[in-house]
């Protein structure tokens, strides 16, 4: 009989699975599931403990159904290829990855922390820029940003708030350590299937959930709905709320669809939507015009209002940024939010959070250096092959060097870029993320992960209790992203004293 749990050889217990003891003996990262001595976490004592009572060939049969049922479901996510656009099954491990709920009440107040501070420093960067004019942040950053919109100056939206939706990466080190290693502010992606995934799992383990010690996300697409209708323009009436989608070509069209299913919005593309003279936006119908009071756009801002950005967009709004500027419509996230959604601007976030609220971060950034300071650039030039190299605004894993599995052509390649464009580069030290015990075939093996929590913010604050899991499915790589081979797990935060 092969063995699940991490025992020693001597053991009696019985499992169904087999530990890929080679592959742990050789992994150096901290693991969220098994402790130094290859025992399950308190935490994570009641998973193993359920998965090692379940009978032979059980696991497997579970596992296949789960495939079964993402297929049927018509969860997907878009690959942009060179032969075409390409739908494929959404890539699920159906072990799940375990954090106590006493450490992640700390990851929580950090994650608000920070998306509090972020939105004081967008908003004075499209009004007074009084932490330009402190010489907290460098006025050059900002002038090199791609993502500041100067059609955005003098606007103040509702509460204040630009980014109401944020997705922040979190890493942890070997020593245990959870960084932020990134923050996404324009158009985060993934919440839906961190939900559907917890739909999966539930009717996986039902067992499991009816001890009742793992923490709900059920209530995200309510919270969602409530943070955006809390930006309507009008008072007292339930507010009408679309979410915009380019359309079904678009990667993450299942979750564009999926929220506002979930939400009960609707779900529009830019030709359903004109602005009136009034600058009122309106829907179009089959029984007439309605009025839409928010817009969840799922859009970049380029492609936004095709009056202020690119003119040949048929993806957005003509005059939707005049309706939005006169407060005729709430629109989430805030054109020009990205201008905080920058790798270099996320280097003085613990800075911004010490300007605007007096505070030291809660959770740390990754230690980085700014090719931009001649050190700096100097020591990033020469131990390329030890760093990982980032551009300033790239997302998905893309235009990144890691420098430690790079070629040598690779490393020439960036040492042209950095030299060429200092301030469009950063670089960080080549962390040694956490792993997670994930199906591999027949045996459970480590395999690197991040986590995603998504932060609401309008006129209050809500986090998610948990988030999605991105797991690096090809052993030894580190990048997670579903674009480039990556997978998820459900993310349970488990109350250790229920």
């Amino acid at each position: 009989m092969a063995r699940l749990m991490l025992l020693p050889e001597n053991s009696s217990r019985t499992a169904l699975m087999k530990i890929a003891l080679a592959d742990y003996r050789k992994n150096e990262a901290y693991d969220e599931l098994l402790d130094a001595e290859y025992r399950p976490r308190l935490a994570a004592k009641a998973l193993f403990e359920y998965l090692d009572s379940l009978p032979p060939g059980e696991l497997e049969a579970r596992r296949q159904s789960v495939d079964a049922a993402i297929m049927t479901m018509g969860i997907t996510f878009t690959v942009y290829s060179e032969a075409g656009n390409i739908d494929r099954a959404w890539p699920f491990d159906i072990i799940p990855r375990v954090m106590a709920m006493s450490e992640w009440v700390r990851i929580e107040e950090g994650l608000k922390q920070r998306l509090t501070a972020l939105n004081l420093f967008i908003n004075d960067l499209y009004n007074e820029q009084k932490i330009v004019k402190d010489g907290v942040f460098p006025a050059e950053v900002l002038a090199g940003s791609r993502n500041f919109r100067e059609q955005c100056r003098g606007i103040t939206p509702r509460y204040g708030v630009w980014a109401h939706i944020c997705g922040t990466d979190l890493v942890r080190d070997k020593d245990g350590t959870v960084y932020v290693l990134e923050d996404n502010l324009r158009v985060p992606s993934g919440v839906s299937y961190m939900l559907e995934n917890r739909q999966i799992m539930k009717r996986l383990f039902p067992e499991v959930f009816q001890a009742g010690t793992i923490l709900p996300v059920d209530d995200y697409p309510t919270q969602l709905y409530d943070t955006l209708a809390a930006l309507s323009p009008r008072e007292g009436d339930r507010p009408v709320v679309a979410v915009l989608t380019p359309g079904i070509y678009n990667s993450a069209y299942f979750e564009h669809s999926y929220l506002a299913q979930q939400m009960g919005a609707v779900l529009v593309e830019g030709s359903d939507l004109f602005v009136d003279p009034d600058e009122h936006v309106y829907m179009r119908t089959i029984s007439g015009s309605r009025r839409v009071d928010v817009i969840y756009r799922r859009i970049d801002d380029e492609f936004l209002d095709p009056e202020v950005f690119r003119p040949d967009s048929a993806l957005g709004v003509p005059g939707i940024m005049r309706a939005w500027r006169a407060g005729k419509v709430g629109i989430a996230n805030a054109p020009g939010s990205g201008v905080a959604d920058d790798k270099v601007v996320y280097t003085f976030v613990p800075k911004i959070i010490k300007y605007y609220l007096d505070q030291d971060p809660i959770i740390p950034n990754v230690p980085s250096y700014l090719c931009m300071h001649e050190k700096e650039r100097d020591y990033v030039l020469a131990n390329l092959t030890k760093l990982v190299i980032k551009p300033a605004n790239e997302s998905g894993g893309y235009g990144m060097l890691i420098g430690p599995r790079a070629s040598p052509e690779e490393v020439a390649k960036f040492d042209e870029l950095i030299r060429a464009h200092p301030r469009n580069y950063m670089a960080q030290p080549t962390l040694s993320i956490s792993t997670a015990p994930t199906l591999t075939g027949e045996e459970l093996a480590p395999r690197h992960l991040d986590l995603r929590p998504f932060i609401l913010q309008s006129n209050r604050l809500y986090a998610t209790t948990g988030g999605l899991t991105r797991v690096a499915l090809k052993a030894g790589s580190l990048v997670v992203n579903s674009s480039q081979g990556g997978g998820s797990k459900d993310t349970w935060i488990v109350d250790t004293e229920a």
